[in-house]
């Protein structure tokens, strides 16, 4: 039933066959990246290297001015998990630093040389996504900035205790990929691709990057537990 919803979007239909025909290429936008910045063409190289899975979706984006928005939302995100991640900062360093991350959105030469973590190019070369943020418009740049401050304040908020229950464990993924999906809904939203109400629907989006963020700690959880980290609820 649900796929034959589908016929009543037949450019949708299309995608789909074009991406089973011909692969991730096949449905990417004819776009020359020599036309870009080369401030602009180092963001998608960093894009590409750090996204396991977003790296394709976000460059098939159509409208070129969203394309670039989401891909520097998804790359200064990244920076601050990279933040959150690495347990050779200091907590002293780091839940100050997590704080005022969307700060360093507006300072052109704030850099992070310290990293010990595999993305750590994201931090030393910030000041090469912080200028591609500084020339989004106003619009994408208000998101980007709002979602950054409440995700680092909102990643501090288990350092300082511990997450059991269940109830913690929804407020700790919201913090970190609910949020997420909001920042991208209200992106959409903004750009005029698509309705006001997709941008303001913040409980679907929120659920979504619940569920996404819950397979993704599931998969990870002895890989975290090697590192020191946890991010399962001790009720479970």
């Amino acid at each position: 039933m649900e796929f034959l919803k589908s016929f009543a979007h037949p450019d949708e239909v299309m995608a789909l066959v074009k991406f089973k025909m011909g692969g991730c290429e096949a449905v990417m936008p004819k776009t020359d990246p020599k036309s870009f910045s080369k401030t602009l063409q180092k963001c998608y190289v960093h894009l590409n290297n750090t996204s396991r899975s977003f790296s394709a979706v976000i460059q098939a984006i159509d409208d070129i001015s969203l394309r670039h928005a989401v891909c520097i939302f998804y790359l200064v995100l990244r920076a601050l998990d990279t933040v959150e991640d690495d347990m050779t900062i200091p907590m002293p360093v780091k839940i100050p630093m997590l704080k005022s991350f969307y700060k360093n959105l507006y300072d052109k030469n704030w850099k992070f040389m310290e990293s010990k973590e595999k993305d750590r190019l994201v931090l030393e070369d910030f000041p090469t996504i912080s200028h591609e943020f500084r020339e989004l418009a106003p619009i994408y740049q208000e998101t980007i900035s709002e979602i950054t401050r409440k995700m680092g304040e909102g990643m501090t908020v288990f350092f300082e205790r511990d997450l059991i229950t269940l109830e913690e464990w929804d407020e700790y993924c919201h913090y970190v990929a609910g949020l997420v999906g909001i920042g991208l809904s209200k992106l959409f939203s903004a750009s005029k691709q698509e309705s006001e109400i997709v941008g303001k629907d913040t409980y679907l989006a929120n659920r979504m990057g619940l569920f996404l963020q819950k397979t993704n700690i599931i998969r990870d959880y002895l890989e975290d537990q090697n590192e020191g980290r946890a991010f399962w609820p001790k009720a479970v």
